[in-house]
């Protein structure tokens, strides 16, 4: 959760996650990731604005795919994003290398115009307190060696 405002620190407005995921991958295939939905709550005063930002990439390649959403206040209520990746820009893991798959994501709340002493937060769960981030997986053989 990211919150801005009210009695908020001041490196609260911006929390980060890093995963680095080991997928197991059939011999003779690749894969890319299609699209990501995520989901959370945000709660933001009028003036306020949010930011969900993802950024993809494979363990040692310098190619990232990054895609952001943003939310403006006055706003309070569940949300949902989908990053969706066109075919041509999918970023394949490199055939018949072992590389972790890393997702960097970031959630941040701009307080602007809105009113200090209130606060805003966007969080990355929802208020039924389930997280659920989903990874669609885009498949293609590898060239035969």
């Amino acid at each position: 959760m990211a919150q801005a405002g009210g009695s908020s620190g001041p490196t609260d407005f911006r929390r980060n996650c890093q995963i680095s995921m080991k997928v197991h991958v059939p011999q003779g295939f690749t894969y890319a990731i299609s699209s990501t939905d995520y989901r959370g709550f945000a709660s933001l005063e009028p003036g306020a604005s949010a930011v969900e930002k993802a950024s993809y990439y494979f363990q040692g390649m310098s190619q990232t795919s990054a895609v952001s959403h943003t939310l403006k206040g006055q706003y309070a209520d569940n949300w949902q994003f989908t990053d969706t990746n066109e075919v041509a820009q999918l970023v394949y893991k490199p055939c018949g290398e072992e590389r972790n798959f890393n997702v960097n994501t970031e959630l941040r709340v701009l307080k602007g115009s809105s009113d200090p002493a209130k606060t805003s937060f966007i969080s990355m769960d929802s208020t039924d307190g389930s997280i659920k981030t989903t990874y669609h997986f885009a498949w293609k053989q590898c060239p035969p060696w």
